[in-house]
């Protein structure tokens, strides 16, 4: 698995700030409904569902929202990054600027799992995080993504 087949270069953006987790969720949802044309209420509310399990925020100012959505035919990524942190409720109680959300078909299971491992591996790289943070350009936050690593696992 490779983050270049999960996320497209529309699906990476840079936004000054979202006043609340609810409201970047609509964000990212409105980017599913444009790169996918899902619903983005029903992607709003899956990643508010999922979220109300625990939070996603993974600390060093990453966060991975994911949730499974009806229709989708594979794993699916959006990137935003936001000039602004916002409150996230961390793990380590510090703001998220890097947001990794992920979206699965309802019935994925091994392929979510690969995928979900392999953003983690990538968005807990320090380098590429630095490297997310020193530019705004969309095209060139694709590029560092996607040069990242790949799932090795079989």
């Amino acid at each position: 698995m490779r983050l270049d087949r999960i996320l497209r270069p529309d699906g990476v953006r840079v936004q000054s700030a979202a006043p609340s987790k609810r409201r970047l969720f609509a964000d990212l949802a409105e980017m599913a409904q444009s790169c996918w044309g899902l619903d983005p209420a029903r992607v709003a509310e899956a990643l508010a569902e999922r979220e109300a399990l625990g939070p996603t925020g993974v600390g060093h100012g990453v966060a991975l929202p994911h949730a499974r959505i009806d229709g989708l035919d594979r794993v699916r990524g959006l990137f935003l990054r936001l000039d602004r942190p916002l409150d996230f409720d961390a793990v380590d109680r510090l703001p998220v600027d890097l947001v990794f959300c992920l979206l699965a078909p309802a019935s994925a299971g091994v392929e979510h799992l690969r995928a979900l491992a392999l953003v983690s591996r990538t968005m807990r790289n320090p380098a590429i995080c630095q490297k997310l943070r020193a530019n705004s350009d969309p095209a060139t936050l694709h590029t560092i993504l996607t040069e990242g690593p790949t799932d090795l696992a079989a």
